[in-house]
């Protein structure tokens, strides 16, 4: 079974394929595919990569159900003998995610426009050097005529 840690609106999460989460409100819209890509941790079974090199191909890929409103939290303040008490509550707006999979990505089409650029690249400093060359013979060519000039 494939489980990833991600890390959301400063939370972690441990997901497996198929898990519905209540994460940080996200501007996504109801039914849009949203991409995790901070991801801390990818494992299956025994087999745990932890490694910055091998999670930077790494995503996880869920699916907005819907937007709601969580619980009522109430903030209570009380200064004992002081005659005073404060009451405030709020509700956090959040966003129910269902993992659709978890994942390495592919990309071998960037790869080959990589090796279209490099090629390109050599091909121009190929003829770099030629021209500045010829800048140097004519800078030479100057200050001999000046030299004889003053002879």
């Amino acid at each position: 079974m494939n489980y990833a840690v991600i890390k959301s609106g400063g939370k972690q999460y441990k997901v497996i394929s198929g898990d519905v989460i209540l994460i940080e409100k996200n501007s996504a819209e109801k039914g849009s595919e949203i991409r995790f890509e901070d991801i801390i941790m990818l494992g299956e079974g025994a087999n745990i990569k932890t490694k910055s090199s091998e999670l930077a191909s790494a995503a996880v890929i869920g699916e907005v159900i819907e937007q709601i409103k969580g619980p009522k939290i109430t903030i209570f303040k009380k200064k004992r003998r002081q005659n005073y008490r404060r009451r405030k509550g709020h509700k956090q707006d959040l966003t129910v995610v269902r993992i659709k999979s978890i994942g390495v990505k592919t990309s071998t089409p960037k790869k080959t426009v990589n090796k279209k650029i490099a090629s390109e690249k050599a091909n121009t400093s190929k003829t770099k050097p030629s021209s500045a060359s010829n800048k140097v013979n004519t800078k030479s060519e100057k200050t001999s005529s000046k030299v004889d000039k003053e002879e």
